[in-house]
Order: structure tokens, then sequence, then C-alpha cells
């Protein structure tokens, strides 16, 4: 491709909604363009970029032995009514009316439309298993789109779906998925790590989030250096020491009041009293199916509402706001204990129940009080334990008990282990051997195709521009013409020609610029862009016989023969 001809207009500033760098280059570059908040076009060379991330994934998804369909972006909302999803989505789904008043949702995801396909076609044992995948436009009205491509409004997903007899089959079609995954991201050249996570709005008891390692990510994720554990930090656990009895060890006095006016925080608390926040024990109010609860964790750590959902799983379970503390004036903001008399539920952290030498500050149930030496099986009890925490960069590993690290990611796919949740609800069943029916047990399988390009940008870029990894290159060489305005400038442009014509006739893939622009501009241009190889032919170097090539990536310069430039490039 000729530049003089190309559909592109490079930047110098960076577009003032820019938060990260996939975003600031993306745009400077010419890949995409803005067109509302969180919606954008994707000019010709990003498109290039869309399409090879898209092959990558065809191409492993076919091995994976998947089949590839297509499926409507517009999708009734009835389908979505009978799950309960759209409640689920709420304010996140676009819905529209036709002319007869019948509801339709763009896209969010295409777990009912492919659940209510397959069981238009297939109803026996002999039909599954059976994996389908589709590339398709996906809609999400974020409240607040930001950080370009990484949350936006309008994205590009691979959506595949796997549909068992049973359990062990399911798995079976799960590992595939999985392993094909690490492969689609290896070939993109992304450093990733697939993480155990929440289901979310999707469902699902097991499932894995795939996530790029970035600064800038948007997730959490919980790694171990020592072993293969990884979660996101919403789902992550640690090692927790085993609760300690309290005649183990000799106890700290009777509790004792103290007057904290004005302090309802952990932080004011402990330079009032001269105790390190690990001291203290914060007792967090809780609704469990309208009843009042309480979570105990030490007062330097955070409860992580994921986990407490999953201590009370099969109980509707959310964390108070200041309109539940408004509603019960009598339960004390900041100052609550874990004798609170109003609690019929309380979780505590394991570590709670671990005997601390000098007993736990925690509040007095009244307002500017709180209390030394509470102690756990004297002073106050329990219903039950769980990991409560929210998982810190050095907390013990669960598997391996190593110092385990918390990094931000980015989510590019998550695969879940969906069951019979939609196969109920839409009625895909199968007849067994023996005639009797049974729910078709799915699968799900995503890939943000989208978001890979923003996160391989995150990943492969320096202060110059991009640095596209060769699989995703929109050109595998950018061929600089250099003529300048001496005698041999026509003598340059025709070698240039030929070079190019040589090239794309090997089968290079070659972005050249042949416009009448200075040398600096050229060269900002190239860095931006980012193609793996640049090759720069000008007079000095024509003279010699000879091309300079440069390795975009480590910026590594040498010259090439012009007469053997053809055969190292294309490696024939």
């Amino acid at each position: 491709m000729r530049m003089s001809r190309l559909f592109l207009r490079t930047l110098r500033d960076d577009p003032s909604d820019a938060e990260v760098d996939s975003h600031r280059l993306l745009v400077r570059a010419g890949y995409i363009r803005k067109v509302a908040a969180g919606i954008y076009s994707w000019l010709p060379l990003g498109h290039r970029v869309l399409r090879r991330v898209e092959q990558i994934v065809r191409e492993e998804m076919d091995a994976a032995g998947a089949q590839e369909l297509l499926l409507p972006i517009i999708q009734p909302l009835e389908l979505w009514q009978r799950t309960g999803r759209d409640k689920a989505y709420g304010p996140l789904m676009f819905k529209l009316t036709d002319r007869k008043e019948t509801g339709f949702a763009l896209a969010p995801t295409a777990e009912e439309v492919i659940t209510a396909t397959v069981a238009g076609e297939y109803g026996s044992y002999r039909d599954l298993p059976v994996n389908l995948y589709q590339f398709g436009w996906k809609y999400r009205d974020e409240l607040r789109p930001r950080f370009g491509l990484l949350r936006s409004r309008e994205f590009l997903m691979k959506d595949a779906y796997s549909f068992d007899a049973d359990i062990e089959g399911l798995k079976v079609s799960y590992k595939q998925m999985y392993d094909a995954y690490h492969r689609v991201f290896e070939r993109c050249g992304l450093s990733f790590r697939p993480v155990e996570a929440q289901a979310g709005e999707i469902g699902g008891d097991v499932n894995h989030e795939f996530m790029a390692v970035a600064a800038v990510g948007e997730d959490d994720f919980v790694w171990c250096r020592n072993c293969d554990y990884a979660a996101n930090v919403e789902a992550a656990v640690r090692a927790a020491p085993a609760p300690t009895a309290v005649g183990d060890g000799p106890q700290p006095d009777a509790m004792a009041p103290e007057h904290t006016p004005d302090l309802p925080g952990i932080k004011g608390v402990a330079e009032f009293l001269s105790v390190e926040p690990g001291q203290m024990l914060k007792c967090i109010a809780f609704d469990v199916d309208g009843e009042m609860g309480l979570a105990l964790v030490p007062g330097d750590r955070e409860v992580n509402p994921y986990a407490l959902n999953r201590a009370l799983a099969g109980r509707k379970v959310r964390l108070w706001d200041d309109a539940d503390f408004d509603a019960h004036p009598d339960v004390p903001k900041g100052y609550i204990g874990p004798h609170f008399p109003g609690a019929t539920v309380r979780v505590a952290d394991p570590v709670v129940a671990v005997y601390t030498g000098d007993g736990w500050v925690t509040g007095a149930n009244t307002v500017d009080h709180h209390v030394r030496h509470a102690l756990f099986g004297r002073d106050f009890e329990v219903d039950s334990f769980a990991d409560l925490v929210t998982v810190v960069t050095g907390d013990p590993c669960p598997r391996c008990g190593a110092p385990l690290s918390v990094d931000r990611g980015i989510e590019v796919g998550h695969t879940f282990q969906l069951g019979t949740k939609y196969s109920v609800a839409l009625g895909a069943e199968y007849t067994d051997e023996k005639g009797a029916q049974h729910p078709m047990v799915m699968g799900c399988y995503g890939i943000g195709v989208s978001r890979v390009v923003a996160a391989v940008v995150e990943e492969h870029h320096d202060d110059s521009g991009l640095t596209w990894p060769a699989a995703l290159a929109p050109f595998a060489v950018h061929l600089l013409s250099l003529p300048g305005k001496g005698e041999a400038a026509p003598e340059v442009r025709a070698a240039a020609d030929r070079l190019y014509d040589e090239l794309r006739a090997a089968g290079v893939e070659v972005l050249y610029d042949d416009r009448d622009q200075s040398p600096g501009v050229k060269f900002a241009d190239a860095d931006l862009l980012g193609m793996p190889t640049q090759l720069v032919l000008g007079a000095k170097g024509l003279a010699r016989g000879v091309v300079e090539r440069k390795d975009r990536g480590s910026g590594e310069r040498d010259e090439v023969a012009l007469d053997a430039v053809v055969g190292v490039i294309s490696g024939s």
C-alpha cells in the first residue's frame, strides 16, 4: 500500500480524552477515530490489525473442533426475559422496539440466542457434543466509557458455546477451549495469566479470566510466583491460620471501655489509642435476607463482598450503605462491636479467632466509645468462619504458602462452565439412549477481539509509538523512500518503486511511504505506526547499493545489499 493513497492522517498531539497509552497511540497513529463516547470507527490500518487478531482466534477455534456461525446483533427481548437476564443487565442493555412494539435488545452477549438456536436443531444424544462460535459486535451501555477500546460501548467479541450430554463431556470441551486460549494469546504476543474468577451475570461454577498483565488494567488479579495459583482479586483467597481456642494461652484482661470522641474510623482510633490498625476488629454491617449481619475482619483489611456472598451461599447478601444506617438510627455507625445485639448473623475471618495476646480493640456499640481486650469465645461468638478479606500482596498462597502478588491486568478472555442454567430456561434438551430427556450441559468462551488490540498496544509500545508483534502488524515492512532534492532524486524514487513491486511480488506485505514529505516526518510516522521492519532507501544508500534496515521493536539497525533485500525479507 502506498501511503500517498492510504486513508490515513497521523496526529502530533495526544487526544484530550486519552488516559491510557493504547487509546492515545491508536488515535494518534490513525488506527481508530472516536464517533461518540465509547464508540469508534476502525480505519484501514486498525481494521487490518483487528482482522489479524480475528484470524488467529478463528484458526485456533477451528483447530479445537468448533464451528463458526453468525448470530444476529438484534435479539428478541423475550429470550432474555425467559432467563431473567434482562433485569440482571438492567441499564447496561440497549433496548428497542420495532413498529409492532415488539421488544428487542442489542446483544451484550449471546447465550440466549445460541441456546434457542441449538434447541431448535438438536434433540438427541447422537448430536452431542457440539461447539459453535461467532465473531460479533456486542453492545453495553457503560455508564462511563473510558480507556478507549478497554471500556467501550461497542466491541468485537468472539463467543463460543459448547453443548454436551453431561458434566464429564463439558470438562473435556472446557479443557479444549482453555488450551486454545493459551495458544491464541501466545500468538498475539501477550503476557497473560488465566485466573480463577467470579462468573458475574453469565453464571456457572467454574470459570477463568485470561488477564493480560498491564499497569493500566482495570482489574486486580492475585498470583503466586512459586506455583500456578492465580485468581481475580474478587475470587482470590489466602491461606489463613486455623482458629485457636481461648484456653491455648494466657488471656487478656476483661474488656475495658475507652472514650473515643468523634473517631468512627479505624485510623483515627488506632492513633488515639496507640495501637496498630491490625489490632482492631472491624465489624461491617450487611443485610442478609432482610436481617442485619456482621462481617468481622481485622482493622487493616477490607471485606471482600464476593467472599461474603460465598460464605452465605443461597442467601441474598449486600453490604449496608448510608441509607441503611439512616433507617436504623439505633445502630452506631463506626462504633459497632461484634457483640451488637441487633445482629442475627455473624461471620468472621479465621484470623478473628486467633489469640492475639491482648485481645481486640473494637466498637463498644455506643457512639464515641470503643473497648479493649475483646476476645473471641469469651466476649463474643460467631456463627461461622470464612475467608472474608480482600487479598493483598504478601498474603500466603492457599496452595503452597509462598507470598502472593497483586498486579493489574486487562481481561482479554473469559471461559465458563455454565452447566444447565440456559438449557433449562430455554428448553435445550436431548433424548438419551433409553428415551429419557435431559438438559444439555453448556460451556461459554469469550475473547474480546477489539480489547486484545488495546492490550497488545499497552504491552508493545515505546516513547515513539507502536511496536507491533509480527503476527498482528498491519504490514510486515515499512519502506521509506528518501529521494531528497538532488540530481539522484528520480533514481531513488525509481529504485524504491522497483523494490516495493519486488517485495509485493514475493508475498511481502509492504507499507510504502512514497509521499512528498521530509525525512523527519517520514521517520516519525514510521515509528508511530509501528511496523516490525523499516527499510530506508536514500541517495547515499543507493550509490553504495544498500538499504538501511531497522528493527522497530529493538531499534537495532544494519544494512542489506539492495539486490538481496527481497530474499532476506521474504526468507527465500
